[in-house]
């Protein structure tokens, strides 16, 4: 695979631009749209994403000519090209000819032609479609020297249930359990007599279908995610037929649940992420702005912790949002240096130029309708241009973690799947987010990573709600727990195996030893109702209470030390959190779902327990951190009060102005300041 970092490296510039759509416009517009972006400081454009029936307009008829224009043009005013296969959207022809292409939604009714990602990625006809429109693709522009790499397709998902996707599912479920007897077994399909005898009775649950087997729920989202990663791997070798060596990414959506995103991971050379977060001037914008680094911090380990790119951000206002507001003074700035300052080597937008007509023609983009640079976003834009050209001291600058917090999909699934202990409110992405925030509150980086990595570069590991404890897992967490690591715990853990079985022998099944408690059941609070855990000494400090809500586990400490207790209900008395000594490291368990205040507290001690490295030693107001990358340090503000940093290193100097530091620092909302770090 080719380096993506070292392609930037070479170029020697943070990559800044956007979607633009050639086939919308005449090539008048092209010259004075480029211009504009040059103007902004943009140096690259992505093209071809939505572009197939101008490229296509019959089958097997290409019209290449106007697209040759448009590359030549880009690349006589220097413009790098993001190339896209332009699978995401099918051209109406095919559809009407080729029925077969589009997905069947799960009520068994077939998609009519047009709308986006609305193809069947295991139909034969589609995939021979995609494969000559992508070499052709290849053949003609895949050794251009101004093509940085092929975007392929866009934002993949996989919503299918035709008869060729049933099949197909059964041919997965054949290879993975090898015979009937054996899934019956594994999913305990005798529960309500619902015993599989043949191949051709199972059928992808949803809907009117079946609902009762959970095991089927998440086989079914194992094999979506397969075959969508089997399609991209499709579309990526038609490409690299013609032998093109470019590199290859494609855009992901954060944490979106249908595709377990680390599956497509392997088969790209760098990974892109699309991020449009709701930094919308309010109260929560400190949660959203910890959520967006959790996301960037969980797509920076997809591939090692090498760099990758912001694909999608929008400089202006969303046209899919509840309310479209537009971005407040300094947000754009604060968006752009935020992917940056973890891992970003490219800053693109959707989109460059907004569309004249269409679902997206008031979307944010680079040039309004106005067509001019005569705007408060394009002024905004040309400022983030100009700072990202200074910013060449990051190019390719990783970023070394020393604590992780667990993610993961199939837990996920599982989670959702399960018929209790709550229908709503089960929150696993939230919780995940809610502990990861407790240490960016603090300046202190995280990895975001699956339950299989390897813990052993990390001092603390945090797996909250890890229900679905796969093969090998618990062993990994003992090795790591036994080597002197420190790993924290929560409620609602060692349930299931990986095919959804309870594991005998009572809960946190294999992880009981580690954690040296023994869980006799759970308490699912109403949504207007709460406990409290009052802390005893050792950890926090003594009797501080702190509110508990929607799961309190009742759980015996075995080998485990008490360090607080439910102060109410039935079970008041009983253990809160614990504390098992396992090897040369500890293991935590938080018994209850509690509030910031709570996880705030604890992940401070033991952040100061366990050593974990932070850029700023003192306390930082709510809503401001740090991050470092390289040797520069960014401090942010992400709230829309002013704040003031009272402990900043003083050797350090502004980075932009050259001035040192004094120890103390202003920010205004939505404020960023970078430092560099002076020679010892």
């Amino acid at each position: 695979m080719n380096s993506f970092a070292n392609s930037l490296v070479v170029r020697d510039c943070i990559l800044h631009g956007g979607d633009y759509s050639p086939e919308q416009w005449e090539p008048e517009d092209w010259r004075r749209d480029i211009a504009l972006l040059k103007q902004s400081g943009g140096n690259v454009l992505s093209a071809g994403i939505f572009a197939w029936a101008r490229l296509e307009p019959r089958e097997g008829q290409y019209e290449f000519a106007w697209f040759d224009a448009f590359m030549d043009l880009a690349e006589r005013e220097g413009l790098q090209i993001s190339l896209s296969t332009p699978t995401a959207s099918a051209p109406l022809w095919m559809g009407h000819r080729y029925p077969e292409i589009l997905r069947v939604a799960e009520d068994g009714e077939r998609f009519a032609p047009g709308m986006r990602v609305n193809s069947c990625y295991t139909s034969p006809i589609w995939r021979e479609k995609t494969t000559a429109i992508n070499r052709e693709l290849s053949r003609r522009y895949g050794r251009r020297k101004n093509i940085v790499w092929w975007h392929v397709s866009n934002e993949y998902c996989f919503h299918c249930f035709c008869e060729l996707c049933q099949a197909a599912f059964r041919n997965w479920l054949q290879a993975r359990y090898g015979s009937l007897e054996v899934l019956n077994r594994r999913w305990n399909t005798a529960f309500w007599s619902h015993t599989y005898m043949d191949w051709s009775e199972i059928i992808a649950p949803g809907g009117k279908r079946e609902i009762s087997c959970e095991a089927l729920w998440v086989d079914w989202k194992r094999f979506s995610t397969e075959q969508t990663a089997d399609f991209m791997r499709h579309e990526i070798a038609a490409l690299r037929s013609e032998g093109s060596t470019l590199p290859v990414t494609t855009n992901f959506m954060a944490a979106h649940e249908p595709l377990n995103y680390w599956k497509f991971a392997p088969s790209l050379d760098f990974v892109s992420l699309d991020s449009y977060p709701l930094y919308h001037d309010r109260r929560d914008n400190p949660i959203t702005a910890a959520a967006t680094s959790f996301h960037f911090d969980m797509l920076r380990t997809f591939k090692g912790g090498l760099p990758w790119v912001l694909m999608e951000s929008s400089p202006g206002s969303a046209n899919w949002m509840p309310v479209m507001k537009p971005k407040r003074p300094g947000v754009h700035r604060m968006e752009c240096l935020q992917a940056v300052s973890h891992g970003a080597d490219a800053v693109l937008y959707f989109q460059v130029k907004k569309s004249r007509g269409g679902r997206e023609k008031l979307h944010g983009a680079v040039i309004d309708h106005t067509e001019s640079a005569d705007s408060r976003v394009f002024r905004d834009v040309k400022e983030v241009g100009d700072l990202l050209a200074k910013l060449r001291p990051v190019l390719g600058a990783t970023i070394q973690a020393e604590a992780a917090v667990i993610y993961d999909w199939e837990n996920r699934w599982a989670i959702d799947a399960c018929c209790g202990p709550r229908r709503e409110g089960k929150d696993y992405l939230e919780t995940c987010q809610a502990h990861y925030r407790a240490l960016w509150q603090q300046g202190i980086a995280a990895d975001v990573v699956s339950s299989e990595a390897d813990f052993s570069g990390y001092r603390l590991v945090i797996a909250p709600m890890l229900y679905m404890i796969r093969p090998g897992v618990a062993e990994a967490l003992e090795s790591f727990v036994q080597a002197g690591g420190c790993l924290i715990g929560t409620y609602w853990s060692g349930i299931v195996d990986e095919t959804d079985l309870v594991f005998r022998g009572g809960y946190p099944g294999p992880l009981r030893q580690l954690f040296g408690i023994r869980s006799e059941e759970i308490d699912a609070l109403y949504d207007d109702e709460e406990n409290e855990v009052i802390a005893e000494p050792g950890l926090l400090p003594d009797q501080t209470r702190y509110r508990a809500v929607t799961f309190c586990d009742l759980i015996h400490a075995e080998s485990a030390s008490v360090l607080a207790r439910y102060g109410r209900d039935f079970y008041a008395g009983d253990p809160a959190l614990t504390v098992n000594t396992f090897g040369e490291g500890e293991a935590y368990y938080i018994a209850a779902r509690t509030g910031d205040d709570f996880l705030t507290a604890f992940y401070t001690a033991l952040a100061s327990r366990t050593g974990l490295r932070r850029p700023i030693t003192g306390a930082l107001p709510k809503g401001v951190t740090v991050r470092e990358r390289g040797n520069l340090l960014f401090v942010f503000n992400y709230d829309r009060e002013p704040h003031t940093v009272e402990v900043l290193p003083e050797d350090l100097r502004d980075f932009l102005s050259g001035e040192p530091c004094t120890g103390r620092l202003s920010l205004p909302p939505y404020g960023v300041r970078i430092f560099e770090k002076l020679p010892s």
